[in-house]
């Protein structure tokens, strides 16, 4: 086995999860991640924490989807092995990335609100996301399967502390300011990020940071106002959007439309109330992520991005017993910042996808 896969493993649990002897971990194994997962229960077994390992397939998931009646329920047996995990990891790597394309939207809507609370139990334990790199992955990126596995590497074995002291300026800017604005192509929005924290994504639950990779700044923002272009191609529940456009009233997107499967945006959209405000506003500063993979984990990160969610606030942006967005979606948009300006309280921080505390940034 590449020896890389247990440096990824050894980070997922040491530096990430933070597995402590007595934890119960779930391990949540896609089909391509079985090495992955070898090395991970390796790692538990070393931590001495309690391992109950679960098979996602996006193949499963399509048959049970295609095939039900549509009124789906919770599922207790599955909330009740999530409210008593320490720890949930998501080991992400499938054999096919488009296997719910031909799921009706109706149905997929209709099963995500069911399992709404599945998702909230997930967020109380100290959940990470990664990716063991796979053919289909490499694939979708366009790349070698070698060529992808030294892409993933690069992003994911970081010296994920250093990043997490120069991303800390950024959640400075944040912390302090009332107001951002971005202006690019097509794109003229502001948002209220007023009494709102922001996040200092390093990759740790230490830092309420739960993917790996990571290399971002989030907050949640509200009240926004303007028109917003997405021209960073992204997978969808199996459907590529293409060149997304929103535009915002009162926070609300009430215009919107998309190159390509332009259906699947307005299923998102109507999930439900929350779907058509921004849960989310998270800065990428990973420069290890040098380009676009048509997978979130990674394009989100990268170095000249900036991505907004569609849905679900995280209630770590927000202060003590505020409630924000709700959704039961979380859907993340990037529009590529290499041509653009971002502003904070009218100070331009980032020109051009060059911060100002880097060299090249031109005020």
């Amino acid at each position: 086995m590449d020896r890389r896969v247990h440096d990824h493993a050894e980070v997922l649990v040491d530096w990430s999860a933070r597995v402590e002897a007595g934890d119960d971990v779930v391990v949540s194994v896609a089909e391509g991640a079985h090495g992955l997962a070898v090395a991970v229960a390796e790692k538990l077994g070393e931590r001495g924490a309690n391992p109950l390992v679960t098979y996602d397939s996006d193949e499963v998931s399509r048959a049970y989807l295609a095939a039900h009646d549509g009124e789906f329920s919770t599922g207790e047996h599955e909330l009740a092995m999530v409210e008593n995990a320490d720890v949930y990891l998501r080991l992400g790597g499938g054999r096919n990335t488009s296997a719910l394309a031909d799921v009706p939207g109706e149905a997929r809507q209709a099963h995500s609100r069911a399992t709404a609370p599945l998702r909230e139990a997930r967020m109380e334990t100290d959940w990470v996301s990664t990716v063991h790199p796979t053919r289909s992955l490499a694939q979708q990126a366009g790349m070698a399967y070698e060529e992808y596995r030294e892409f993933v590497y690069d992003a994911v074995l970081r010296d994920w502390e250093s990043l997490a002291g120069e991303m800390a300026e950024m959640k400075e800017v944040l912390d302090a300011g009332s107001e951002v604005r971005i202006e690019r192509e097509r794109t003229d929005l502001a948002m209220s990020i007023e009494n709102r924290t922001a996040v200092n994504s390093a990759a740790s639950v230490r830092y309420d940071s739960h993917n790996l990779p990571s290399g971002e700044v989030f907050t949640a923002p509200h009240a926004t106002e303007g028109e917003v272009l997405f021209d960073v191609p992204i997978t969808v529940n199996g459907k590529r959007l293409r060149d997304v456009s929103l535009t915002f009233e009162n926070g609300e997107v009430v215009d919107f439309s998309a190159e390509a499967n332009e259906d699947e945006l307005e299923t998102v959209l109507d999930t439900d109330e929350g779907a058509r405000r921004l849960g989310e506003l998270g800065i990428g500063m990973n420069r290890g992520i040098d380009r676009f993979t048509d997978n979130v984990l990674f394009d989100e990160k990268m170095g000249d991005t900036v991505h907004l969610a569609l849905g679900r606030a995280y209630d770590a942006c927000l202060p003590e017993g505020e409630a924000g967005n709700q959704s039961a979606v979380h859907v993340d948009l990037i529009t590529d910042m290499s041509d653009g300006v971002m502003e904070v309280d009218g100070e331009v921080v980032q020109r051009n996808g060059v911060f100002r505390w880097e060299d090249g940034f031109e005020g």
